[in-house]
């Protein structure tokens, strides 16, 4: 066990209580089950006004719980977003806030270590007798690394330890915990990640169990089984092909939203198998997604209108890069058909759950529980603030206070960094740059920005 989370458990224990009998546990603390899409957009969704195809159940899962439209991610790419949501940290004090590759001890490239001394959502509950899977894509340490899933609290992992290897959905191999499986490229990742959560979830119905679901549906490149694409094969016709960069793909339009649709079909059956085994009303259901959609590989945000009509996609800090979708079903808590509004990010999914948990939720962290929003009660306990860093295409920073979001372009440079500031009240595509006319708020806000950030020895400007 980590010494850091050891010294967090004795402060946190109470003297004279013992764990209660399985049942007992279990009616205290909920399954949760939090399904991460990566590079779906905030507009990919039926419920979030998708119309060219269709989602179903994920529609069904919102109109079943509460929907968030003001909800963000911890970053505009992958692995930084993954960290904040682990650990409760934004980027301006997560250890990990970018894409950078590290090799494993077994000499292939993995990307930046998850430090041992960070302590992750899935450690704390395991405090209370949770098991814990994270199937799919991990991408913050790989084979012998401190960040190894299997070091972050997660009792079994399945799925890409490597970003870079899980841009083919027919993977040469794939990681059980740190053994290698090879797959010769004869098998749909996604097809796996389904089938290892159902497995998971049935041998685990009789004690509570954390299950991070992090699917690499719909991220380059654009692969989908032919039996899956059927329904959308002649749906966008005339397709233009790609080429320029993955694999060619002769229908790209078809396949992204057969992509999706294959997602939201594993959510469908992941709902349907927990009232099969009678433990969905004490099962907390998320849905989200890392960041904003993605043009590579025949990606085509423009034309499914992905970001919802916000400015921006994937790497930009506008809010089609960092806004995304929210759903959280749970019958026993949650008023089904909600909407909320309120403004929330990745780094409050920590205390959220640990406070439905009943887990003490650590001091050192950014993250607010938001658990008296799914309650339907009044959130007293609100942000001043949202903050993010990036560290490709020159640096990045943007701070969102109130109405009022400030954005801070090539960071790296002195001589050609400049702020846009926008009021997303009255300008939710972020077209009005105000900075000249509102130099006081300039001045506020690039104060707050200097706070919010710390130094990392791995990621400089």
């Amino acid at each position: 066990m980590k010494q850091k989370l050891g010294l967090l458990l004795s402060s946190i224990s109470v003297a004279g209580v013992q764990v209660a009998s399985t049942q007992t546990l279990k009616s205290a603390q909920p399954n949760v089950i939090y399904i991460l899409a990566d590079d779906l957009g905030y507009g990919d969704l039926g419920c979030y006004g998708q119309i060219k195809f269709t989602t179903p159940n994920i529609d069904s899962l919102a109109g079943e719980g509460i929907r968030f439209t003001q909800h963000y991610s911890g970053s505009t790419v992958s692995a930084p977003s993954r960290c904040g949501l682990l650990t409760g940290k934004h980027t301006g004090h997560a250890a990990i806030r970018g894409n950078i590759k590290s090799k494993g001890n077994d000499g292939r490239n993995y990307d930046a270590p998850l430090p041992d001394s960070e302590v992750t959502i899935a450690e704390l509950l395991k405090t209370k007798n949770y098991a814990t899977a994270c199937i799919g894509k991990w991408g913050m340490g790989g084979v012998g690394s401190e960040g190894h899933p299997n070091k972050q609290g997660f009792d079994y992992f399945y799925g890409y330890l490597g970003q870079n290897n899980a841009h083919n959905y027919f993977p040469e191999y794939i990681h059980e915990n740190s053994q290698e499986i090879t797959l010769s490229k004869k098998v749909y990742s996604h097809d796996l990640f389904e089938n290892k959560a159902v497995e998971f979830i049935k041998s685990n119905v009789n004690k509570p169990f954390f299950l991070y679901l992090a699917v690499t549906i719909p991220h380059a490149e654009l692969q989908i089984p032919a039996e899956y694409r059927k329904a959308y094969e002649n749906s966008f016709l005339p397709e233009k092909a790609h080429t320029s960069d993955y694999t060619p793909q002769e229908k790209p339009h078809a396949t992204f939203a057969a992509m999706v649709s294959r997602l939201d079909m594993t959510v469908g059956k992941i709902n349907q198998l927990l009232r099969e085994l009678k433990i969905d009303k004490n099962t907390i259901v998320i849905f989200s997604s890392d960041n904003g959609p993605h043009h590579e590989g025949g990606g085509d945000p423009q034309f499914f209108n992905s970001s919802g009509g916000l400015r921006g996609t994937k790497r930009d800090l506008y809010e089609g890069g960092i806004r995304v979708p929210l759903i959280v079903k749970w019958p026993n808590l949650v008023k089904a058909g909600t909407v909320s509004d309120l403004p929330c990010a990745f780094w409050d999914m920590m205390p959220t759950l640990l406070d439905a948990s009943a887990v003490k939720i650590p001091a050192n962290i950014d993250g607010i529980s938001f658990l008296p929003t799914l309650k339907g009660q009044k959130q007293t306990k609100k942000h001043n603030s949202f903050y993010w860093e990036f560290y490709e295409m020159g640096g990045k920073q943007a701070i969102i206070a109130g109405d009022w979001k400030l954005i801070k372009l090539n960071v790296k440079d002195s001589v050609k960094s400049y702020f846009e500031l926008y009021n997303l009240k009255n300008d939710i595509t972020e077209k009005n740059n105000l900075v000249q006319l509102q130099p006081a708020k300039v001045n506020e806000l690039t104060k707050m920005m200097v706070k919010e950030h710390t130094e990392n020895d791995k990621f400089k400007w």
